[in-house]
């Protein structure tokens, strides 16, 4: 990768989203410092007043494509930099504001807004992946902050990072926890679902409610039917894999099956 004054060149973009992964970057604070030591920070608005254009040897871009204005901002991005890396589940899976892609957005449009001539915005709320190759993603809702720190110290190395790909029944495993379906009848999404967030959910006896997007190879569509033997309605099912990361292809699956 080039590098000005010695330093990688990164971007930090963002589009629509709550702005919650961006603040984990900020969270990471004394990782944070010793980081600005080794990366020059060129764009980051959440964090600093001024800029630098492009060309980027990293950008880190938060959010769903919602707009005509992000459909041909991500496509910039993509030319300017040599390695683009999606954060968190609406950049990687379109996010709560993809529940609209079931429904009609103009008629969100009417009811929300006085003007809604005003509004522009795509009928869908997509991942970047759906727009432009990108080369890593990390997932979460909000990111980890320590699978960001890990793969932002791999790219300095020249690394690709690895990221777990397994469920988050292994890290419940891990950490003793009681299985929350077979102790407390409780429905989660653990077993379909990849770790990154450490199992917060059942390690409160809460069931996983698939933040960070489907495991590699999941079967989503078992775990539906488990649901349905343990008494959940169909539509109830869709509507378990229908949060954060229900746009996701996988978890799309058992929505559009069972709405």
């Amino acid at each position: 990768m080039s590098k000005s004054n010695n330093k990688i060149r990164l971007a930090v973009f963002k589009f629509s989203s709550c702005d919650g992964c961006q603040l984990q970057i900020l969270n990471a604070e004394d990782e944070l410092l010793r980081l600005a030591q080794l990366v020059d920070i060129a764009y980051f608005m959440e964090a600093k007043r001024d800029w630098n254009p492009g060309p980027y040897d990293v950008a880190l871009v938060e959010g769903a494509v919602s707009t005509p204005e992000e459909e041909e901002l991500v496509k910039k991005i993509r030319s300017e930099s040599k390695i683009v890396i999606p954060i968190g589940a609406c950049a990687t899976a379109g996010g709560i504001q993809a529940l609209r892609n079931w429904a009609n957005v103009e008629e969100f449009k009417k009811i929300v807004y006085p003007n809604p001539e005003w509004i522009s915005a795509l009928a869908k709320a997509t991942p970047i992946s759906d727009h432009v190759q990108v080369d890593l993603e990390l997932r979460g809702c909000p990111i980890s902050r320590e699978q960001l720190i890990f793969a932002t110290a791999q790219l300095l190395k020249g690394k690709r990072p690895y990221i777990p790909s397994y469920s988050v029944c292994m890290e419940c495993k891990r950490k003793g926890n009681a299985c929350v379906v077979v102790a407390h009848g409780v429905q989660c999404l653990g077993p379909v679902t990849m770790d990154g967030c450490g199992a917060i959910c059942p390690s409160y006896d809460r069931g996983c409610y698939g933040c960070f997007g489907p495991m590699d190879q999941p079967n989503p569509k078992a775990m539906a039917e488990y649901c349905i033997s343990m008494g959940l309605s169909k539509e109830n099912i869709a509507r378990l894999f229908k949060l954060f990361t229900g746009y996701s292809e996988k978890f799309r699956e058992v929505v559009d099956e069972y709405e």
